[in-house]
């Protein structure tokens, strides 16, 4: 068993235990609103799982290695990039996806461009950002992120 999981669930039991001794009525509230938010990302998390079979079932390994693997470059890496930038899946929901790719090729800077362009941009709120902030703003802080989230994925395929 993964030592860090144990650890992870160790702490979240631990907190549970004394949410409940400090305050029985506020911790069952919790766990209720918890549940419901379970509830509602559930078809979300079948959609993703769905998506990484497809992945998985139609496109070889090879491919997703040419595409995003080490080999592909700064254009493999922009790709990827891009991809996440557009999609609009929660964050804990593309920590599978990402690890599927991984696993099938692609390398650590492709996966690290995807997760932080995933959390950094928002194309599908871009709408309402402009709304809210100004459309030099939002445009603004969208292309800077950007290129922030791709600078860390370079950083990250340096490192590891």
């Amino acid at each position: 068993m993964n030592v860090t999981a144990v650890i992870i669930n160790g702490i979240a039991v631990a907190s549970l235990l004394v949410a409940f001794i400090k305050n029985r009525k506020k911790a069952i509230q919790s766990l209720e609103m918890a549940l419901k938010s379970f509830i509602k990302i559930l078809p979300m998390v079948f959609i993703i799982i769905i998506a990484i079979g497809l992945l998985l079932g139609f496109v070889p390994p090879e491919q997703i290695s040419r595409f995003v693997g080490d080999q592909s470059g700064a254009g493999g890496i922009l790709l990827v990039g891009i991809v996440g930038a557009i999609m609009h899946i929660p964050a804990l929901l593309s920590f599978p996806l990402a690890a599927s790719i991984l696993e099938s090729g692609a390398s650590v800077t492709a996966v690290a461009a995807f997760i932080t362009t995933l959390t950094m941009i928002g194309m599908i709120t871009l709408p309402l950002e402009i709304k809210i902030l100004g459309k030099k703003m939002a445009l603004l802080r969208n292309g800077i992120s950007f290129v922030i989230a791709i600078l860390i994925a370079f950083i990250m395929g340096m490192i590891l």
